[in-house]
């Protein structure tokens, strides 16, 4: 009998590259997992790791291994979400994470109104970027992610994973009270080519703010940097520039500042994700929350159709 943990500990490996990598993700020592990876190549009677640098490779009986073991720890997630269903009335833990703006926009809305719904009910929340949020699902420290399709998140056919859209949602210009834009119909990203502008450096936003406009047919001048939104806001309002922000992002309602919608042909828009792991969106738990994170897209906000549920 192969014992499961050893299977999902070689596919954290592979994902990370170091036994110690994945030790850290599955709170275990390297020792504990190198010797997990000793005992399944000897239950398995083929050599499993081979270094390559300072990291290990997998062979290639452990990448053919890999293959199997999706499909395997899918189905054992199928079988937990069974057994869930027989356990009338769970109360979790149900676990969710996501980055900083769905956090404060869909993920705490959503938990407020399954715990309305069942006091009883245990939910835990985490605050986390999107590749930080991949990793806690892939080592099975949490169940349901809010992601952005960044270069972080897992791609359609990752077979560890089930990803569906959520929604999506436009980026608004935030300009101070009294800017000419402010008080403007029909604005374009490009009217805003001259101005001087406030991004999140070192984080998906500055990305999204340099993309969208290079599109619009120019380089934006970044004349200041923040991490927060609080910060952007507080920048904006004292007249230092202008920023690109996401309709989940909020400021402090004192802040002379005004949302500016974008029109014409190329709207900056971002899309929103669910990801949790293959075989385990039909778990009760995990069924409440998705359709908990559903009913809290904000009115201002599109949401997606749930292809799942076709």
């Amino acid at each position: 009998m192969i014992d499961l943990r050893r299977l999902h500990m070689l596919r954290l490996v592979h994902q990370y590259g170091t036994v110690t990598s994945a030790a850290d993700a599955l709170h275990l020592t390297p020792s504990a997992v190198s010797h997990h990876l000793r005992e399944l190549a000897r239950e398995l009677k083929v050599p499993l790791l081979e270094p390559q640098g300072r990291r290990v490779r997998l062979t290639p009986a452990a990448l053919l291994l890999v293959e199997h073991a999706d499909g395997m720890l899918a189905r054992w997630e199928e079988a937990l979400a069974d057994l869930e269903s027989h356990r009338a009335g769970a109360s979790g833990p149900l676990r969710m994470c996501g980055f900083p703006t769905a956090v404060g926009g869909l993920i705490a809305p959503a938990a407020g109104a399954l715990l309305r719904a069942d006091p009883a009910l245990a939910v835990e929340i985490r605050e986390c970027d999107t590749d930080v949020a991949v990793g806690l699902l892939a080592a099975g420290e949490t169940d349901v992610a809010v992601i952005e399709p960044t270069e972080d998140a897992p791609p359609p056919g990752d077979p560890r994973f089930d990803r569906e859209p959520l929604m999506a949602e436009a980026l608004d210009l935030i300009v101070p009270a009294g800017h000419p834009l402010a008080g403007r119909r029909g604005v374009r990203l490009e009217d805003a080519a001259g101005e001087a502008w406030i991004s999140v450096q070192g984080c998906v936003h500055h990305q999204q703010v340099m993309t969208y406009c290079a599109a619009a047919g120019f380089t934006p001048r970044i004349a200041h940097n923040a991490t927060t939104w609080a910060v952007i806001w507080a920048l904006v309002s004292n007249g230092l520039g202008i920023s690109l922000v996401p309709r989940l992002a909020d400021g402090p309602a004192d802040q002379p500042v005004v949302r500016v919608p974008l029109s014409g042909d190329a709207v900056p828009t971002r899309q929103v994700l669910t990801c949790v792991r293959r075989g385990s969106r039909a778990n009760p738990l995990i069924v409440r929350a998705l359709a908990a994170l559903r009913d809290a897209v904000p009115s201002r906000c599109a949401r997606l159709p749930d292809r799942s549920a076709a």
